[in-house]
């Protein structure tokens, strides 16, 4: 087991390259922007995105939600990182902000975004890849709030949507890890998903620098008993203000899976 810097944080061997990274935001566009213009901006940076898998053997995967807005036009967004594939909880960094950009249908990343990544760049922990409560490049513009967070940090993504935005499917078995590739048009555009058995299945879709099995072996890895993945269903806890005490991460200090915990305490 390894000490790191600065305040005696706990870090796993390996993990330590995770360590106090900060997230940079690359600015790819102005914010202060119409609706017009940012479905502009949509079709433009949906040429840049990556359906080849670029993942390395992770280590950190985050998840990440945003609350209903308030009266008072506030969200809360959440981010939430866990090691992987322990799916131990690492850290939970959140922040409230007030939306400007209006609700139009398809533009939801121009509302959600800036709150997530303010949340991201917050984080000790950098994750190796992120699962977003959100659409991927099943979006109709290709650019759904999972693709447009994975742009903006370099990071691989996969979006993992409760509802469809666009696409249809075919006949999908009941048993959990059963797909069904989803299609707009000519295009392949995600997948159903059943995570668990006799419930809704949840689409799944590239966001950035990842593949379709990659992205559905990885959120099946995810999925403890749970309609949602594990990263994305703490993430709605810790926007929605839940997080309970049991699931937060110890204070100032990193979860080491049960393995290494043993192998440390063998010495």
């Amino acid at each position: 087991m390894i000490l790191g810097p600065p305040f005696g944080k706990w870090l796993l061997p390996g993990l330590i390259s995770n360590y106090n990274q900060a997230m940079h935001v690359l600015e790819l566009h102005s914010w202060q922007v119409t609706p017009t213009e940012a479905q502009a901006i949509q079709r433009r940076l949906a040429g840049m995105v990556s359906e080849d898998n670029s993942l390395t053997p992770p280590r950190l995967i985050a998840g990440v939600d945003v609350s209903k807005q308030s009266l008072d036009g506030v969200v809360t967004g959440a981010v939430v990182v866990l090691s992987y594939p322990q799916l131990n909880l690492v850290e939970t960094q959140v922040v409230r902000q007030k939306i400007t950009f209006p609700y139009v249908p398809g533009l939801l990343s121009f509302r959600e975004a800036p709150v997530v990544l303010a949340a991201c760049q917050q984080l000790v922990a950098v994750p190796d890849f992120i699962l977003v409560d959100g659409q991927g490049i099943a979006h109709p513009r290709r650019l759904g709030l999972a693709s447009y967070l994975g742009l903006l940090l370099n990071t691989p993504s996969i979006g993992c949507a409760k509802s469809i935005l666009c696409g249809k499917h075919g006949l999908l078995g009941e048993h959990p890890g059963s797909s069904a590739e989803m299609r707009d048009g000519a295009d392949v555009v995600g997948a159903a998903l059943r995570t668990k058995a006799g419930v809704k299945p949840i689409y799944v879709s590239i966001g950035h620098r990842v593949d379709l099995p990659i992205a559905i072996s990885v959120v099946m890895n995810c999925c403890q008993g749970y309609r949602l993945p594990e990263p994305i269903r703490l993430a709605h806890l810790a926007a929605s203000g839940v997080l309970s005490s049991r699931e937060k991460p110890e204070q100032g200090r990193f979860f080491l899976p049960v393995e290494a915990r043993r192998i440390d305490n063998a010495k």
